[in-house]
């Protein structure tokens, strides 16, 4: 029986995210599929080499997402958002899950089986089409990532980091512009491929540039245009 889909949230969905690529009646069919859960901040939401396959659309909050490497450190692949998906891979193809995601703080989902999610793929194409868009700019970000390691020094790609987290995570304030999710030093050292003291450095040297203010789970941006001259980025 086909899922029935329920009234859209009237709200802004993030730019690139899954829900802001589909059109309205998909997005609202989309909405409706599954069942709705919460976390509460630090909850685990899908495990590194577990092998359930359901997937989760992000209706708020914000995930981390952590992979093993080889010397069994966590280390930090991306930050997901509210309009993202979570643990599509598994369900697309059948392996076991390639990293663990967390919530930063409260966070709200929906939960939707593999079958439910193929079948909605088969009667809406839009939605296969946007989720293998979304899952290619991922990966255009991750390679993105890796070029920046070679080009530009550490302090840059902090730079280059930290604006692409403020313009699409961020929530604007009377200061600045707030990422909600408070990334720590090891997390910042494995997305921008440096070293936690040299990250300890850059920090503080773009607090005493009156660029950057961090506090409880919270990382706020005071001058993002002379941050996005300092990052290289136009305009």
């Amino acid at each position: 029986m086909p899922l029935q889909p329920s009234p859209e949230p009237s709200r802004e969905w993030p730019d690139r995210s899954l829900l802001a690529l589909l059109s309205p009646p998909a997005r609202r069919e989309l909405l409706g599929a599954g069942t709705e859960v919460r976390y509460g901040a630090g909850a685990v939401l899908l495990t590194e080499g577990a092998r359930d396959r359901h997937v989760l659309l992000l209706m708020s909050g914000l995930a981390k997402v952590t992979a093993t490497v080889e010397n069994g450190q966590a280390s930090l692949l991306a930050v997901r958002v509210a309009g993202d998906t979570v643990g599509e891979m598994a369900a697309l193809d059948g392996a076991p899950r390639s990293a663990t995601v967390t919530a930063c703080g409260p966070l709200t989902a929906r939960v939707m089986q593999p079958a439910a999610l193929n079948e909605l793929m088969v009667r809406r194409p839009e939605v296969a089409m946007a989720l293998t868009r979304m899952v290619a700019d991922r990966l255009r970000w991750a390679n993105r990532r890796r070029l920046e390691f070679r080009g530009y020094p550490v302090k840059v790609r902090m730079a280059r980091l930290l604006v692409e987290l403020a313009e699409r995570y961020g929530r604007q304030d009377a200061d600045g512009v707030v990422v909600g999710c408070r990334l720590t030093q090891p997390e910042i050292a494995a997305l921008t491929g440096a070293a936690e003291t040299t990250i300890h450095k850059g920090l503080r040297e773009l607090r005493e540039e009156g660029l950057l203010e961090t506090g409880y789970r919270t990382t706020a941006i005071r001058d993002l245009p002379r941050l996005r001259k300092l990052a290289d980025l136009a305009g």
